[in-house]
C-alpha cells in the first residue's frame, strides 16, 4: 500500500514551468550582454580572447551554483582589466592563472572568516573612485586600439603616446569603433521595445558587418580553436613571491568588495528579505571560482552589478538563470568560433571606452563634493590612473579615515564675555587631548578674578582633557574667580576618573532627564539632588527661555489633566516653560455646577486675561479616579464628593458613548474606555461655560480632547465619536466644538 512518503514530489511540474517562463528567457538577454564583454575585457587585459570566454562560463556556473547568491552573474569584469593586465606584463599569463587560483583560495578563506560584511565597511567614497580611476584607465588604453594602434602597459604611456598615434590613424578601426560608441550612446534614447535587445550586442553586431564590407583592413581579434582547445594549466610564476602574494591579495580583494557591493544592489531592488544573500557563502563561491577559472585558462571573476541586474529586471527567479547564461557562452564559443574571429577589436576598444567612461558617475563625484569627501575622491582617482589600483585603494582608506578622525575628534573650544564681569566658556564635541592647545589658547583670554560659566556639552572626555580643566578651574579659583559647571553632554566630569574613557551614550541623557525618582532607603533629599542635578545639567539652557517670560507669560494652551504623578504635561507635549497654562485634579473633571472656584478662576484667567488659543483635557489609562467611578466605590469621604462631578461620564459609558464602543473595540478595558467617554464629556462641560465658549465664538479658541496610554507612552486623540491616534503630522488636533451641542 502506497504512502504520502512514497508519492513522488508534486513541485518538480511548477519549478519546470517557472525556469521555462522566467529563468530560460532571463539567461539568454544576461547571455547577449556577457558575451561582447566577456571578450573585449580579456582582449583589454591582454589576456587570450578565450581566457575572458572561459571565465564567463566558470563564474556563471560554478559561482551561480555554489554562492549566496540566486541570482548574481558573475564573469569576467572591467574592474580587474587594469591588475590582470598588470599581472600579465609583470608574471605572464600562465603565472596569472596561477595568481588567480590563490585569489580564489583567499576568497575561500573570507568567506570561511564570516568577514563578508566587514568588507562592505570600505568607504563608498574610495570604491567609487576606484572604480572612476579604472574607468579612466581603460578609456585611455583602448583609444589607442581605437585608432589603430595597441593598448600600453601604462596611463603615463598612454598619455604620452596619444599624439603619435593621432598622426597615424587607421581609418578603418577608428570608423568600426566610432560606430559602436555612437549605437551605445544613441541606445539609451531608443524606445523600450527595441532597448529590450542588449545595446553591446547590436553595436559589436553592427560593427562587425561594416569591418566586412569596409575597403580598407580592420584587425580582429585572434581566436586559434575552440574554446575547449585554448584550456591552459597555471604555471608557478618566476620573481619575487611577495609580488605574487600581492597581487593575489589585490585581486581577491578588489573581487570580493565588487561581488558584495553587487549583492547588496540585488538585494535592495528585489526588496525580498527571505531571499536575501548570504554573503559569506557568496565569497566561497566566488572563489571556489577563480580557483576554477585560473585552473583551466580563465580570467579572474567577480559578480557584475550591470548583468546581475540586468538578469533581476529580465525576470529571473532562480540561479538557473545564471547557469544557464554559462552554457549559453559555452555552446556559443565552441559551435561559432568562426563568428567570434570575425569581431573587430576596434569594436570592443569602444565597447570598453563607454563601459569605462560609465564607471565615472556624476552623481558620486557631486556626492563627494556635497559631502565634503572630494578631496578622497580625487587623489584616489589619480593614483589609481597613475600608479596601480591596490596603492590607491590604500591612499583612498588612508585619506578617509584621516577625514573621519578629524570630523570625529574635533572639538569646539569658545570662550565670550557675557558681561565685564562675567565670562562663558563653551566645549562642545569630542574632548580629548588633541583639544589642549585650542583649549589652552581660549582659557587664556579669561581675565583673572572673573565669574565663568563652563558649558561641557561633551561625548567623550580623556583623562589629559580632564587633568586640564581640572588645572585651570583650581588655578582660576585660587586668584579669585568662580567657575559654575554645565554638563549637558553624555560624559561628565564626576565620573572621568572611574576608569578608562569611554564614548557616552545619549540615550542615557534621555533617562537622566526623563525617568523618574525611585523610592530607596537612603538618606539623600531626592529633592534636593534633582535640583543639584538641574543647576549642573540643564538650568542653563532653560535660563534663556525664562529671562524672555521674566516679565509675563504668555501660554499656548489651557491645559486640564489628571493629578496623577505620571503623566507630565511638559514631556508628553513636547512643550517648554510658558506654554502650558496646567490644571491638575482628580480625574481631570470640569464640575458642570460651576462651584468649584480655583477651576473657575483658571477658566476666567486663561481665556479672558491670557487670551489662550486652545483648551485641552487630557485623561490616562488606570486612572484610579476612574476606577473608583467604575466600580462606584464609596470612601465616606470628600472623593465621593468629588466624584460625583463625573457621574454624568458614567451614565454615558452605560449608555454605550461612541468613544467607549471605539475604545472597546480597540482593546481598551472597562476603565480606559470609561476614562477617555470622561475626556469628550468635559469638553462639552467646557463648551457650556460661557467664558469659554464666548472664546470659542469670538477668537476661535479650539477645544481638544487626549488620552495618556501609559503602558506605550502613547497620546491619542480623543473626539466627539471616537479616538485618532496622532502622527508626526504639523497642525492642531481636530477642533470639537463644531459638533457638540449648542
Amino acid at each position: 500500500m502506497s504512502t504520502d512518503t512514497e508519492q513522488p514530489p508534486r513541485t518538480s511540474l511548477p519549478g519546470l514551468a517557472e525556469l521555462v517562463r522566467h529563468d530560460l528567457p532571463a539567461s539568454l538577454v544576461v547571455f547577449l550582454v556577457s558575451l561582447p564583454l566577456s571578450i573585449g575585457i580579456a582582449v583589454a587585459a591582454g589576456a587570450p580572447v578565450a581566457a575572458g570566454l572561459i571565465a564567463a562560463v566558470v563564474g556563471a556556473v560554478v559561482a551561480g551554483l555554489a554562492g549566496g547568491s540566486t541570482l548574481q552573474v558573475s564573469g569576467p569584469t572591467a574592474s580587474l582589466t587594469v591588475v590582470v593586465a598588470e599581472s600579465i606584463n609583470q608574471f605572464g599569463w600562465a603565472a596569472t592563472c596561477f595568481i588567480t587560483v590563490a585569489a580564489g583560495l583567499l576568497q575561500i578563506v573570507f568567506g570561511l572568516s564570516r568577514i563578508a560584511r566587514g568588507a562592505l565597511a570600505i568607504a563608498p567614497v574610495v570604491v567609487h573612485a576606484m572604480l572612476a580611476g579604472i574607468g579612466i584607465v581603460i578609456a585611455l588604453q583602448q583609444v589607442h586600439v581605437l585608432l589603430g594602434g595597441n593598448s600600453l602597459s601604462s596611463s603615463w604611456d598612454s598619455l604620452a603616446g596619444l599624439p603619435q598615434e593621432l598622426r597615424s590613424v587607421h581609418g578603418g578601426d577608428l570608423a568600426v569603433g566610432l560606430l559602436v560608441i555612437v549605437i551605445l550612446v544613441a541606445w539609451k534614447r531608443m524606445p523600450a521595445p527595441v532597448r529590450a535587445v542588449p545595446g553591446p550586442l547590436v553595436a559589436v553586431v553592427a560593427a562587425t558587418a561594416l569591418a566586412l564590407v569596409l575597403p580598407v583592413r580592420v584587425e580582429h581579434i585572434v581566436l586559434n580553436g575552440s574554446l575547449l582547445d585554448e584550456l591552459r594549466l597555471p604555471e608557478l610564476p618566476h620573481g619575487s613571491w611577495a609580488s605574487v602574494a600581492l597581487m593575489a591579495v589585490t585581486i581577491a580583494l578588489i573581487a570580493s568588495v565588487e561581488t558584495l557591493l553587487s549583492a547588496v544592489a540585488v538585494d535592495r531592488i528585489r526588496q525580498n528579505a527571505s531571499r536575501r544573500t548570504d554573503l559569506d557563502r557568496e565569497l566561497m563561491g566566488q572563489g571556489v571560482a577563480n580557483m576554477v577559472s585560473g585552473m583551466i585558462g580563465g580570467l579572474p571573476v567577480a559578480a557584475v552589478i550591470v548583468r546581475s541586474i540586468t538578469n533581476v529586471k529580465a525576470g529571473a527567479r532562480t540561479r538557473a538563470s545564471t547557469m544557464l547564461c554559462g552554457l549559453w557562452v559555452l555552446l556559443f564559443s565552441v559551435a561559432l568560433v568562426g563568428v567570434v574571429r570575425q569581431i573587430p577589436k576596434a569594436a570592443l576598444a569602444g565597447l570598453l571606452i563607454v563601459v569605462g567612461i560609465q564607471l565615472i558617475k556624476l552623481a558620486h563625484v557631486r556626492r563627494a563634493q556635497r559631502t565634503g569627501d572630494l578631496i578622497v575622491y580625487a587623489a584616489t582617482i589619480i593614483v589609481v590612473v597613475f600608479w596601480n589600483l591596490l596603492l590607491g585603494m590604500l591612499v583612498g582608506l588612508a585619506l578617509a579615515f584621516a577625514l573621519l578622525l578629524w570630523r570625529v575628534v574635533r572639538v569646539s573650544v569658545h570662550a565670550e564675555a557675557v558681561r565685564p564681569d562675567r565670562w562663558r566658556v563653551t566645549v562642545d564635541g569630542t574632548f580629548t587631548f588633541l583639544a589642549l592647545p585650542k583649549l589652552a589658547a581660549e582659557l587664556a583670554r579669561v581675565p583673572a578674578g572673573a565669574d565663568v560659566t563652563l558649558e561641557m556639552t561633551v561625548d567623550f572626555l580623556d583623562h589629559a582633557a580632564y587633568d586640564a580643566i581640572e588645572e585651570w578651574v583650581a588655578e582660576h579659583r585660587a586668584g579669585g574667580g568662580t567657575v559654575e559647571f554645565v554638563e549637558m553632554g553624555s560624559v561628565r566630569m564626576d565620573g572621568a576618573t572611574d576608569g578608562p574613557p569611554a564614548r557616552g551614550d545619549s540615550r542615557l541623557m534621555l533617562n537622566e532627564a526623563l525617568a523618574p525618582w525611585r523610592r530607596s532607603g537612603g538618606d539623600v533629599d531626592p529633592i534636593v539632588a534633582g535640583v543639584a542635578a538641574y543647576h549642573r545639567s540643564h538650568a542653563h539652557v532653560v535660563r534663556p527661555h525664562l529671562d524672555v517670560l521674566r516679565d509675563g507669560q504668555e501660554p499656548d494652551s489651557l491645559f486640564i489633566t489628571c493629578a496623577d504623578s505620571r503623566i507630565v504635561p511638559n514631556v508628553i507635549t513636547n512643550s517648554g516653560p510658558g506654554d502650558l497654562f496646567t490644571i491638575r485634579n482628580i480625574g481631570n473633571l470640569v464640575p458642570a455646577d460651576r462651584q468649584d472656584f480655583s477651576m473657575e478662576a483658571a477658566l476666567i484667567y486663561a481665556l479672558d486675561k491670557l487670551d489662550v488659543r486652545s483648551v485641552v483635557v487630557c485623561g490616562h489609562s488606570g486612572c484610579g479616579a476612574m476606577a473608583a467611578l467604575h466600580s462606584e466605590l464609596v470612601t465616606g469621604s470628600e472623593l465621593d464628593g468629588w466624584l460625583a462631578n463625573a457621574r454624568p461620564s458614567l451614565d454615558l459609558y452605560r449608555l454605550g458613548h461612541p468613544v467607549a464602543l471605539a475604545a472597546a473595540a480597540a482593546g481598551f478595558g472597562p476603565v480606559d474606555q470609561l476614562g477617555m467617554v470622561n475626556v469628550a464629556v468635559q469638553l462639552e462641560t467646557l463648551y457650556a461655560h460661557p467664558v469659554v465658549r464666548r472664546g470659542v465664538v469670538e477668537r476661535g479658541v479650539v477645544l481638544s480632547g487626549l488620552f495618556f496610554d501609559i503602558a506605550t507612552a502613547r497620546v491619542i486623540e480623543v473626539t466627539v465619536d471616537g479616538f485618532a491616534e496622532i502622527g508626526d503630522v504639523g497642525g492642531r488636533l481636530q477642533t470639537v466644538s463644531a459638533v457638540l451641542p449648542v
